[in-house]
């Protein structure tokens, strides 16, 4: 908290005025995800900063948590499979209860060096280029297994495009996107 201004005693009350703050609530989820991360980087001798964020347009159970610094790469992994496994353990870390505990759930997001928006920025140009290629050789495209975050994304971006759809199959991990023509 923060102190804006002081409390005022007046003279036998009167003009006697509270102590005005300005307070931040920060919720045991948050702690436990937070303190998670610093020590995960702590034990991998990593030279990064840690900072945690309000998630823009989301209520107070949604939080980004951005990794920045040199070496910091080395947490995403190959396509990411890494900072997936690491948002994983980060929202085990936040949402453990205490017995008989009642909290809401809060859903941590991780992001290193802005690695999500590059990704999604690459998974959409690949969605157009898939598409057209249907588009000019008639033939359906099935792209690599992907983890329904960026399916998401590959869904949304082909249903801007006219002539083609998009659909999943195969189970579980090994869920694949296709991309075919409409007709």
């Amino acid at each position: 908290y923060t102190v804006i201004d002081e409390p005022k005693k007046g003279i036998f009350g009167i003009g006697a005025q509270p102590a005005r703050i300005s307070a931040k609530a920060i919720y045991k989820g948050e702690i436990f995800a937070l303190n998670f991360i610093n020590q995960l980087v702590k034990d991998m001798g990593l030279d990064v900063t840690v900072e945690m964020k309000e998630v823009d347009g989301s209520d107070k159970d949604c939080k980004l948590i951005e990794i920045s610094g040199e070496g910091a790469g080395v947490l995403i992994g190959h396509h990411g499979d890494t900072l997936d496994a690491l948002q994983y353990l980060l929202n085990l870390a936040a949402n453990r209860r205490e017995e008989g505990e009642k909290r809401e759930y809060l859903k941590v997001t991780l992001d290193i060096e802005g690695y999500r928006a590059k990704r999604e920025e690459t998974l959409r140009a690949l969605a157009r280029k898939q598409a057209d290629k249907v588009l000019k050789y008639k033939r359906s495209v099935m792209l690599e297994p992907m983890n329904p975050y960026e399916r998401r994304i590959i869904h949304s971006e082909v249903q801007t495009i006219k002539g083609v759809s998009t659909n999943s199959i195969g189970s579980e991990n090994n869920r694949k996107i296709v991309i075919y023509l409409d007709n």
